[in-house]
């Protein structure tokens, strides 16, 4: 099969660009930079909303069962819906415009939002907080269908810094949408520890559903210049052959999403446990505190990033964070300290936004404007599906075998060794496994043909043909 019969209808041609209509001294280059920028704070409002109420599920939900089960299947859950839509929404994306696509996003969120909110309110906190029972996994998953649906709105995003910035800014683009999303993870995280801690998870549904409303009035106005999509001979709305063509078209770009899989499925272990690691060691309000000081570290990733670019490869950049998140993930957890799990997150949190900025950068590069909808949308079902088969597994594997071996004698006196003593010793025993295991995955990595090939593909990747009306 030939790159040409991948591609069977051509882009309709860019729109000419007209001047005229900007405001006097101001370039479509600024306009549209602009336009980013007012994006940029909007998905900041949503984003903050989204993972407000979410941390605040989960701290609620481990702190009435005490289950680690049931938080595991929480966030495994959510990581598997999100997977599963991820295909559909990205072609939703490339079907459609983008702000059409991102108030439709807003709207559901909101919808399902205040639908949670009236569970609440109809059943009360202690019908809906006994886990064993329906109502709280309907509670749950009415927040969680908010949350899935929101996450249509990165996808969006991630094609709009294509559509708004130049093509030698995007990396330093991507890195603000890294800065953002460090802002907004650490404001709700220390505010979602505090809301359900001193407030109740009540008038934490209400915050939520206020926020949500507020981003979706502040989006509409926006404008954003793009051409309605050219509809595409054979695609359909779950278009998982459009989005493999695509991807198969670029050499490497199978097996850099192979590997970002394989590292998620090893990440899924930290989704499981990293609350209730966290939760051993502080209380619920000051991990809260402790997730917002160390989410600073995602502002100073992001705007290292938005400063200095990835560097001429981003594909190198990218397996070269991968060491570092190994790494730490070997060390962050030897010893049961408070200090040395909060410097390790916060390192963590600083180099997340190069390796999330860095596979960005090389899709909004390689792969055509048309079809980055599905590609972005396909990349994360893939990526996201490890996350929660680890999620799922790791919560009963560490619940009732790992913690009660590293409670028993023989464990303690098996690993004291390497791993001290301390209530949480099972858990870290699986951190320092997961990071040995990803560790040597990026070594192979970056000793690979595949790596060599996508690079060189970034290297010689030609310009987007956008598609974007003039600026009135």
């Amino acid at each position: 099969m030939s790159k040409d019969d991948l591609d069977p209808v051509p882009a309709a041609p860019a729109a000419p660009l007209v001047e005229a209509h900007l405001p006097p001294g101001v370039t479509r280059g600024q306009e549209t930079l602009r336009t980013f920028r007012h994006v940029l704070v909007n998905t900041l409002v949503a984003n903050v909303t989204s993972s407000y109420l979410w941390f605040a599920l989960t701290f609620w939900a481990y702190l009435e069962t005490r289950s680690v089960m049931a938080t595991a299947i929480i966030g495994g859950g959510y990581m598997l819906f999100t997977a599963v839509c991820g295909t559909y929404f990205g072609t939703l994306v490339d079907h459609h415009r983008k702000k059409r696509v991102m108030v439709a996003s807003s709207t559901v969120t909101l919808v399902a939002y205040a639908a949670s909110g009236g569970l609440w309110v109809l059943l009360g906190e202690e019908r809906l907080a006994d886990w064993g029972s329906a109502w709280f996994w309907l509670f749950a998953a009415v927040v969680l269908v908010g949350g899935v649906v929101e996450s249509l709105r990165n996808i969006a995003l991630s094609t709009t810094v294509t559509l708004l910035v130049p093509e030698d800014g995007r990396d330093k683009a991507n890195g603000l949408v890294g800065t953002v999303q460090g802002v907004a993870f650490m404001i709700t995280s220390v505010f979602s520890g505090l809301s359900v801690g001193l407030l109740g998870m009540g008038w934490t549904l209400a915050v939520a559903i206020a926020l949500t409303a507020a981003s979706l009035l502040h989006l509409l106005p926006i404008p954003i210049p793009e051409l309605d999509p050219v509809p595409e001979a054979g695609a359909s709305r779950f278009d998982v052959r459009g989005a493999v063509a695509a991807i198969r078209a670029v050499p490497g770009l199978v097996a850099l999403i192979l590997f970002s899989t394989f590292n998620n499925l090893v990440n899924g272990v930290y989704i499981a446990l990293m609350d209730p690691y966290g939760l051993t060691l502080f209380s619920v309000e000051a991990w809260g505190v402790v997730l917002g000081v160390t989410g600073i570290g995602f502002v100073v990733g992001g705007g290292l990033v938005a400063r200095f670019g990835l560097g001429a490869n981003p594909v190198r950049t990218l397996l070269l964070v991968n060491v570092a998140v190994a790494v730490l993930g070997m060390t962050f957890t030897l010893r049961e300290s408070a200090w040395l799990y909060v410097v390790g997150l916060f390192v963590f949190m600083c180099i997340i936004p190069a390796a999330e900025s860095a596979e960005q950068t090389i899709l909004q590069r390689v792969v055509p404007f048309r079809t980055q909808g599905r590609v972005f949308g396909f990349a994360q079902s893939v990526e996201l599906a490890a996350s929660p088969i680890s999620a799922f597994l790791i919560g009963p594997v560490a619940e009732f075998a790992l913690i009660p071996y590293m409670e028993s004698p023989e464990g303690r006196d098996t690993w004291r060794w390497l791993l001290g003593d301390g209530d949480a010793r099972g858990i870290a025993l699986v951190f320092l496994i997961a990071g040995a295991i990803m560790f040597v995955t990026v070594l192979a990595a970056l000793a690979s043909a595949p790596y060599r090939r996508l690079s060189d593909a970034y290297a010689s990747a030609p310009p987007q043909e956008l598609e974007a009306p003039p600026m009135h």
